[in-house]
């Protein structure tokens, strides 16, 4: 029997993660499960929380949050309750470590497809994860490529089990 509990989301506002963002909600209705939301801005130099200016670090997690409260809906943030965390880092470190620290049972990420040079050059935050995660970790790629429709929610699941 699967048991999800916790369900994370990381989001980095493209068009993939909030289809990822579609596969979390469905998912945490159907396991009951809590929805965690991930924001890691990916910006070269980044560091730690520590090395931000105080007032500058909150002001981008303010940003952060309302943007992330911005992707459900009124009845999806009362039924779900998300947790809507933003943290600096490395985008895969980080996402790890979180779901880590929050016991996480399924990590439910985009992935932009990147390949060849592209891939080689810029890397890939999913599969990084996919590698390191100590849980599953379910990838979605570009809407146009989905094969859910969130209409139809039962027979999506069903796709997902086959």
């Amino acid at each position: 029997m699967i048991a999800l509990k916790r369900i994370l989301v990381p989001i980095d506002f493209s068009e993939t993660s909030e289809a990822a963002l579609r596969y979390g909600v469905e998912l945490a209705r159907r396991f009951t499960a809590r929805l965690y939301l991930l924001h890691v801005p990916e910006h070269p130099g980044e560091a730690a929380e520590a090395e931000y200016p105080i007032g500058l670090f909150e002001m981008m997690q303010n940003a952060a949050h309302d943007r992330l409260g911005h992707l459900l809906s009124a009845e999806e943030t009362r039924e779900l309750r998300p947790e809507c965390a933003m943290r600096l880092g490395a985008p895969s470190e980080v996402i790890v470590r979180h779901a880590v620290e929050h016991e996480i049972d399924l990590i439910v990420m985009g992935t932009h497809g990147r390949e060849g040079i592209a891939r080689v050059l810029l890397g890939s935050v999913a599969e990084k994860v996919v590698r390191r995660a100590s849980c599953p970790v379910l990838t979605v790629h570009h809407p146009e490529y989905g094969f859910v429709e969130v209409d139809e929610p039962v027979r999506s699941l069903e796709a997902i089990a086959y």
